[in-house]
């Protein structure tokens, strides 16, 4: 990406995340990155398509933000939490007014539109990776688990963003562990019970 691309794409994810999608225009993106309408129309061809990188690139970031959280980890519980833990220290600097994801579906949400599927796809990722790490720790119950999970998590997101209570990221990561310990210790009484029944 060219250098005026970038001052582009970083306009634009301000503004897009400060203002609204559709409140912000391609004139204003062009005026704040300090490039002509033709320069941003050579790179980006559309503001759908500036949407989408947008997106794109904030998916990208908090992935690469969230992976030393869950490398150092011990265990699939501690990597959990891990998840809370990094959108914790995530919110406050880069998600001040909640999640970009969630606030963009509330402005696109028709299927057809090309933003539409990367918003979908990181809630989906978010969803496998609870299930994928609550799996090693209740495989018989890591779909739900997991799920329950994702509605901790995304409701102390939209929480963060309403200023709702203090710290609602915190008061969900308390909530996932209860509930790490409670499958914890069924997960270990089932274990005992099919010893004993050998």
């Amino acid at each position: 990406m060219t250098p005026a691309a970038r001052r582009v794409l970083e306009a634009a994810a301000k503004l897009f995340y400060e203002r609204g999608i559709h409140a912000v225009g391609v004139d204003l993106i062009a005026a704040e990155a300090g490039v002509t309408k033709k320069t941003l129309y050579d790179r980006f061809g559309s503001k759908e398509q500036i949407v989408v990188e947008y997106l794109a690139d904030r998916d990208e970031r908090w992935r690469a933000f969230l992976a030393p959280y869950l490398d150092a980890a011990p265990n699939p519980a501690a990597r959990v939490l891990a998840v809370f833990d990094a959108s914790r220290a995530w919110a406050t600097p880069y998600s001040p007014k909640g999640c970009s994801m969630v606030n963009a579906h509330a402005e696109i949400s028709d299927p057809a539109h090309p933003a539409y599927a990367i918003i979908i796809a990181q809630k989906q990722w978010m969803l496998d990776l609870f299930t994928g790490l609550v799996a090693e720790i209740a495989p018989h119950r890591a779909g739900p688990l997991g799920r329950t999970l994702m509605l901790i998590h995304e409701g102390a997101l939209v929480a963060h963003g309403l200023h709702t209570f203090p710290d609602p990221i915190g008061h969900a990561r308390e909530q996932a562990r209860s509930l790490l310990a409670d499958a914890d210790a069924e997960a270990g009484a089932d274990a005992g019970d099919r010893a004993a029944k050998r």
